[in-house]
């Protein structure tokens, strides 16, 4: 059976009850947590840090930190864009324009020393690659040809496999791998990223190193009840003795479509807070709060999945809300911000709520015969696959880490 480890995808060291929840993981039992250098723009290892502070050095020693490099975002593009010498330009995938991405030894020697310094540990038991599937997405769009861009993806991968035999060498990481969305692609896929020739780049890594055997111990995917491609590479894993985590276990993709594959019950509190809002924004002054608030009250069984909602409240509602109280009195402001506040928490419920409707409805092949919640029945599908070793599932509450870790029981 699977073991669990804690993701840490949206963790902040800001959110005590994210740090809580580390902590009563860690308590309970979990010997994993995944994370990377770009999640949360390193506020997720600054809490890993946060919640290891409060146990000794054996309990410490029990849990596996598993982190990540690849991403070029947030502080790491600020810091780039201000000194551009800093990294090999020609390394560099651009791949938005607030999204770049390298796998160069220069950048994963600096990033394992910005994820060791925020996590306040000497080394890290395994590193990963971070989907370094970006080149290939940028080669396609440049029309290069399939061989080309493989035999220079290869070229990438071989050159940083080098860079981590020495960091074990060294001592800072005992082991490493790829963590890559890739490899649960169709081999015909052309973001396809094949896999059975890493273990050979590692050899070769090894050899140039001059370690005796090479470190590559671990492949992380998503793998879920509906995406089931990447069983493929695990079963591939498993038996050239590789260890197998899997990802997006409850955000699943299907027919072009995203799904959260949990049953959320609907708020009890929604209207009180509903009707709160509006009786204190029905005036003048607030006549755009009062509209956008009705708005969204009538549109929240719209969203196709939460992940939508969370997008759309932070690039289209939030500023709308802000142009709303720009000319208030600051003591109003509070009190407007602590109502609206209460009653967006209670929106998402909402949301959450009219979305499990609808993909239960949506996904009825997979979910015809649970009779338990879809999160539990998706979990326990991975659960009962052999060449899985490790799930990650998202715990930023306590009581989530105690509801995932009765399903072990």
């Amino acid at each position: 059976m699977s073991n669990f480890a804690f993701g840490t995808y949206r963790i902040s060291d800001l959110n005590p009850l994210h740090v809580e929840a580390l902590r009563e993981a860690i308590e309970s039992g979990i010997t994993m947590i995944d994370t990377s250098s770009n999640y949360m723009d390193g506020s997720a290892e600054r809490a890993i840090a946060l919640a290891f502070r409060e146990f000794d050095k054996d309990k410490k020693n029990q849990v596996e930190i598993i982190s990540k490099f690849g991403y070029i975002q947030g502080t790491n593009l600020l810091n780039y864009k201000e000194n551009t010498s800093a990294l090999d330009e020609k390394e560099i995938v651009k791949y938005s324009e607030d999204c770049y991405h390298s796998i160069s030894k220069s950048f994963m020697r600096q990033q394992l020393s910005q994820s060791l310094k925020r996590l306040e540990l000497e080394k890290l038991e395994c590193y990963l690659v971070h989907n370094p599937e970006y080149y290939l997405l940028d080669a396609i769009n440049k029309g290069i040809s399939k061989d080309e861009r493989l035999d220079e993806m290869y070229r990438r991968l071989q050159d940083t496999f080098v860079g981590l035999e020495e960091e074990v060498k060294k001592g800072r990481i005992l082991s490493y791998g790829i963590s890559s969305n890739s490899f649960s692609l169709l081999a015909s896929d052309d973001e396809f990223l094949p896999y059975e020739d890493l273990l050979t780049l590692a050899h070769n890594a090894a050899k140039i190193i001059g370690n005796e055997t090479h470190s590559f111990t671990t492949v992380e995917l998503p793998v879920n009840i509906l995406e089931q491609e990447g069983l493929k590479c695990a079963s591939w894993a498993k038996k050239n003795g590789l260890r197998v985590l899997v990802n997006r276990a409850l955000n699943a993709k299907y027919n072009d479509r995203m799904f959260r594959l949990a049953d959320y019950d609907e708020s009890k509190e929604y209207y009180n807070y509903l009707n709160e809002i509006l009786e204190i924004c029905d005036n003048e002054s607030l006549k755009l709060l009062y509209n956008l608030i009705e708005q969204l009250d009538t549109n929240k069984h719209k969203f196709g999945w939460i992940g939508d909602y969370d997008i759309f409240m932070f690039t289209q509602v939030m500023p709308h809300v802000k142009k709303a109280l720009r000319l208030r009195d600051e003591n109003e402001i509070e009190v407007i911000l602590n109502l609206i506040d209460l009653y967006f928490q209670e929106l998402r419920k909402m949301v959450s709520y009219e979305c499990s409707k609808k993909t239960r409805i949506e996904l009825k092949e997979f979910f015809d015969e649970c009779v338990l919640p879809m999160q539990e029945c998706a979990i326990r599908f991975l659960m009962q696959k052999e060449s899985v070793d490790y799930i990650l599932v998202g715990m930023r509450k306590p009581l989530y880490v105690h509801q995932i870790l009765l399903l072990q029981r």
